[in-house]
């Protein structure tokens, strides 16, 4: 598969080697629950949910509108904390991490994408992108870094868009700067909310084939949240999401 003259497996590659202790499940969730206080009251969102993501594995979330979803992929990436139970991804568990470790922790370990995209307004679509592999790997010059976010915007569709501020760009090409930059650092778990949710079909079969490969080729783990029952399919594995608990729907049909 080709994307803009930049095939699909030769997305730029850097300088992490955060890895997995051989044997082990690279994510490990342990009886966790979440809960926050709404009017003084507990609202339980998780419910003594227990999971355990291999190597490459591509493990599709599905389930109605707030049942607890999104709150699963925050705590995962560790920007939430739960009420109990333990988390541990490459083997470390997050809840002994302070915040600037698990900062530290977030850009060598994982990807995210999220709804809300998260781009930096002042800077360009290439800007963007650079910047996370810059922090993830300063030991690079930053004509390397321009070079390989160039790449990676190419493989996504955006090599005329590379100049352009979020502002300047539709929700569908926002979506896919914010792809490019969680996948240049070639993250060991890539952590994305409905992935495809505003782009086109062409696109959105280019950007779950660029992610789905970044998975075989380098033993990337893939959690994703969807509502396309198409893409959940292609997963090797589907989760359902109901009131806060999880279930296994196992692989796909």
């Amino acid at each position: 598969m080709s994307t803009h003259g930049l095939e699909v497996n030769q997305l730029p590659a850097n300088s992490n080697t955060t890895g997995a202790p051989s044997g082990g499940p690279l994510i490990r969730v342990d009886d966790v629950s979440y809960s926050v206080l709404v009017a003084g009251q507990p609202l339980h969102i998780l419910r003594h949910v227990s999971l355990s993501v291999e190597e490459a594995e591509i493990v599709a979330i599905v389930g109605p509108s707030g049942s607890g979803k999104t709150s699963l992929l925050m705590l995962l990436a560790g920007l939430d904390r739960p009420t109990s139970g333990q988390i541990s991804i490459v083997g470390q568990e997050l809840s002994r991490l302070g915040e600037d470790e698990l900062a530290r922790f977030r850009r060598k370990t994982l990807g995210i994408v999220f709804q809300s995209f998260h781009l930096i307004p002042s800077l360009t679509a290439l800007d963007n992108v650079r910047l996370a592999l810059e922090i993830a790997s300063p030991g690079l010059s930053r004509a390397e870094t321009r070079e390989a976010a160039a790449a990676a915007l190419a493989a996504v569709g955006l090599a005329d868009r590379l100049h352009h501020r979020p502002l300047a760009l539709s929700g569908g090409e926002q979506q896919r700067v914010a792809l490019a930059r969680a996948m240049i650092t070639e993250p060991r778990l890539l952590l994305a909310d409905e992935p495809t949710g505003n782009l086109d079909q062409e696109t959105g079969a280019r950007v779950i084939e660029l992610m789905f490969n970044l998975a075989r080729r380098k033993r990337t783990a893939v959690v994703l949240i969807t509502h396309d029952p198409g893409l959940a399919k292609r997963a090797d594995r589907i989760l359902t999401m109901t009131r806060g608990e999880l279930s296994s729907a196992g692989a796909p049909t």
